[in-house]
């Protein structure tokens, strides 16, 4: 039996960090994964995903560098290489974080952990079952892919983003059921490595929830790329037929037979708790099955928290890690909770798309008297200078004084510019404080200082309105 003052199930970025944390505080860690060490995210999501793109956007440019005065022939994707790059970013990822656990003294464990009585798991592992006993458990064990009925994954023509960040070749003809932002990626990702791509989205936009003209930025570029959307629309049946398939789209307009070589279904996931025995513990969930907590990460149970994305939406990495160490402390005693005002988010399709606070509608919807101003990237000196002119940052903010609400962002380093713009919302800072602070000149931030110009009523670069 292993002893520990605290054990944590799912070792992704909620996970490991809470890990690492905990044994920072002195805490005797346990931390097991049933797969490999950074999870989802790290292994089959997040990393392996942006190495691809970061390819395919390479491979954009350079088609496209002779406008430049820049003459390439000949540029060509080597996939075996590709994949042996992306595999290598994620070991070397993979063996930091477990550099990091054992350097801090926490006791890692492969294996499928389930819940034997309270304050004991049982872990099946390779070599046999491992007992633990902890004072406190953390559940950390993350989503795993929705599949729908009659598109079940079968790993070779109907994929899941797992599989399709393993492709040996871009398929030719592939549909992407799902208009979110797992779907928006692999769609842009793609498209550039030379697929011919078609969307079928269930909703009346892309990225459902998303501010609309932002969205229209997004759709817009992959139209005029080739790529076909359908919204409002559903797969209604499909017919493999060894290596591609027919399928039919039910669309506002009628029915619509596509001929595909591939599938990728992306319509969302599920709470990763059915192997755990959970309901033993008495855990209380949602009627969608995520944990419910409080702003400690507490469940009902005492001596049991739960993080990350298994805690529910939404579902992204970095606030995974977050709630990991405000559980840490919270079991070391510390006074620690989830107070940050603003989780932002970013979605890497192209151009890239990146928001935090409030949207248009949603501050209109709470009451706030909206002042809303942009900034296009076509007017920046250092978009044009990388030949990146498309999209905007767009500040939402509260009439009365100012204050920052939120920004959207669509264009170019989308998801490095918003977390100026999260820092901004954490803090109070109003338009005034945005426009006032001196940003370098040529570079992409200064459009969000220059939309803050606009809303503050003294724009530079744009005439007054």
């Amino acid at each position: 039996m292993i002893e520990a003052d605290v054990a944590i199930v799912g070792g992704g970025p909620g996970g490991y960090v809470c890990g690492i944390r905990a044994a920072q505080l002195g805490l005797k860690t346990v931390v097991v994964e049933a797969d490999r060490l950074g999870g989802e995210c790290v292994n089959y999501g997040c990393i392996p995903s942006k190495s691809l793109i970061t390819v395919s956007k390479l491979l954009d440019k350079v088609k496209e560098a002779e406008k430049y005065g820049l003459r390439v022939s000949g540029a060509s994707v080597d996939f075996v290489q590709m994949q042996k790059w992306k595999s290598e970013v994620v070991s070397r990822l993979v063996g930091g974080i477990e550099f990091l656990l054992r350097g801090y003294h926490a006791t890692v464990i492969i294996g499928e952990a389930q819940v034997t009585s309270k304050g004991v798991l049982s872990v099946a592992t390779a070599n046999g079952a491992e007992q633990v006993s902890c004072k406190n458990l953390v559940i950390a064990t993350g989503t795993r892919t929705s599949s729908l009925p009659g598109l079940e994954f079968d790993g070779d023509l109907v994929i899941s983003s797992k599989e399709g960040l393993e492709q040996k070749r871009a398929p030719d003809r592939l549909l992407i059921v799902g208009g979110g932002a797992i779907g928006l990626e692999f769609a842009s990702m793609f498209q550039k490595l030379g697929s011919h791509i078609t969307v079928v989205e269930i909703m009346d936009q892309l990225l459902p929830g998303a501010d609309p003209e932002v969205v229209r930025v997004v759709h817009r570029k992959l139209e005029g790329r080739g790529s076909k959307v359908y919204l409002k629309s559903k797969v209604a049946r499909i017919n493999k037929r060894g290596s591609e398939a027919d399928v039919d789209v039910e669309t506002p307009d009628g029915k619509v037979t596509l001929t595909v070589d591939k599938i990728l279904v992306s319509v969302g996931r599920k709470p990763r708790t059915e192997k755990m025995n959970l309901q033993s513990l008495g855990v209380q969930t949602d009627p969608r099955g995520y944990i419910m907590t409080n702003d400690k990460m507490q469940t009902n149970v005492p001596g049991v928290y739960a993080i990350g994305d298994v805690r529910g939406p939404p579902l992204l990495a970095h606030k995974a890690s977050k709630e990991g160490i405000v559980a840490a402390e919270c079991i070391a005693g510390l006074p620690s909770a989830a107070d940050w005002k603003v989780v932002p988010d970013a979605v890497f399709c192209d151009p890239e798309v990146a928001s935090v606070g409030l949207t248009e509608a949603k501050a209109v919807e709470a009451g706030y008297k909206v002042k809303k101003s942009r900034f296009q990237f076509a007017a920046l000196g250092r978009a044009l200078s990388a030949g990146e002119p498309e999209g905007f940052v767009k500040v939402v903010s509260n009439e009365e004084g100012g204050l920052v609400l939120g920004v959207q962002i669509v264009g170019p380093e989308a998801s490095n510019l918003i977390s100026e713009a999260a820092l901004a919302i954490e803090m109070g800072a109003t338009v005034d404080d945005i426009a006032l602070t001196v940003h370098p000149h040529p570079t992409l931030p200064e459009a969000l200082m220059e939309a803050s110009e606009s809303a503050a009523g003294h724009p530079i670069h744009q005439l007054k309105t």
